[in-house]
């Protein structure tokens, strides 16, 4: 116990314990900077055949170069962790480019008719079908049986 103190102290005195010394984070380098990522998103989103609604699939590997180059701003700006720019920074983007993503809508009509008109055609056929095929077999009253 009295060693581990003494070098302690010894270290301390020497300067050779490192104080370890993080710089703050740049907000003005990270702001200005994170414009060029999200320039270079939406000029690649501009000269994509973007559908309107949720371009979410067609546009994965560009968010994924976007998401890298925010991120290593961020660690290049001492940025990373502190607050929640970065968070903040992607829920805009959402908002801008995602945010129909969520939505549920209807199928066109044509997958409608053809996903609920079957089901109909053989809900009406079906019971002509059964009174058909159990009364073949009988006969009337007064025939011959011919």
């Amino acid at each position: 116990m009295l060693l581990t103190a003494l070098l302690g102290i010894l270290l301390t005195c020497s300067g050779t314990a490192v104080k370890l010394t993080i710089p703050p984070c740049d907000q003005h380098m990270f702001d200005s900077q994170v414009e060029d990522c999200l320039f270079g998103f939406n000029t690649s989103l501009e000269t994509s055949d973007r559908q309107e609604g949720c371009p979410w699939p067609a546009v994965k590997h560009k968010y994924h170069k976007l998401k890298l180059c925010v991120d290593n701003l961020a660690i290049e700006s001492w940025c990373k962790g502190h607050g929640f720019l970065v968070d903040d920074f992607f829920l805009k983007v959402h908002n801008m480019y995602f945010s129909g993503c969520g939505r549920i809508r209807d199928p066109p009509l044509s997958i409608l008719v053809l996903l609920i008109g079957p089901m109909t055609f053989l809900t009406l056929l079906l019971p002509h079908l059964c009174v058909f095929l159990t009364t073949k077999d009988t006969e009337m009253p007064g025939s011959l049986g011919l």
